[in-house]
């Protein structure tokens, strides 16, 4: 597998990671969160002669959407979102694409996944795990094969995502975590939406022992 990230500069305080993953036999590529700074990634998909397979998005929030739709024209892809995410990215109060600085944006999905559901790239395959909280829709993919967590602005190093905003849930976004993403092996790597990677070993004491992170 092949993973690069790139931290994608927006309005907002923090960068974005955006995600690309390849299978290196089939050159099948999924773009996770195309924040924007679209040559960046446009230029990342050439070197790689990507085929582009699917455009994942985490969650509709502007900051992780700016790039996809001169992605998909550039390079095809299905644009993929969580079933009750999908309405979101045509609602700019939802989206916040107003708020965030980069106009409103007529995005529709290609196709809606729910709970449980596997996205295969080449030999690759990612479970998605519906993770209400920062939104509604919130989801994170995860490879058991590779031990990987893409977890969007679910999970982030030491903490959790924000749930002030439009159908954020503080009560989901902990159940989320507590009975999805704490359950996955320790070793698992959590890549997330904001900031720097972490492991599931290193954020279990914060959610099952109330215990905060030292490092």
């Amino acid at each position: 597998m092949i993973l690069k990230e790139l931290k994608i500069n927006t309005l907002i305080k923090d960068s974005t990671n955006c995600y690309i993953i390849q299978d290196e036999t089939t050159r099948e590529t999924m773009v996770i969160d195309p924040a924007g700074n679209v040559d960046k990634i446009l230029e990342m998909l050439e070197i790689l002669q990507a085929n582009l397979k699917y455009i994942y998005l985490t969650h509709c929030h502007g900051d992780h959407i700016g790039g996809v739709k001169e992605v998909k024209e550039k390079y095809g892809g299905q644009i993929i979102t969580e079933r009750k995410e999908a309405d979101s990215l045509l609602d700019p109060n939802t989206s916040l694409t107003s708020y965030i600085g980069i106009g409103d944006l007529t995005i529709e999905t290609d196709a809606r996944v729910d709970d449980g559901d596997l996205l295969h790239l080449g030999n690759l395959e990612f479970q998605v795990i519906h993770t209400p909280g920062h939104t509604s829709g919130s989801s994170c993919l995860y490879c058991e094969k590779e031990k990987l967590l893409f977890a969007g602005d679910t999970l982030f190093r030491g903490t959790w995502g924000r749930t002030d905003v439009p159908t954020g849930n503080f009560d989901d976004i902990i159940n989320s975590i507590t009975k999805k993403l704490m359950i996955l092996p320790d070793e698992t790597i959590v890549y997330p939406g904001h900031g720097k990677s972490t492991m599931i070993r290193e954020e279990k004491p914060i959610y099952l022992e109330l215990k905060p992170r030292l490092l």
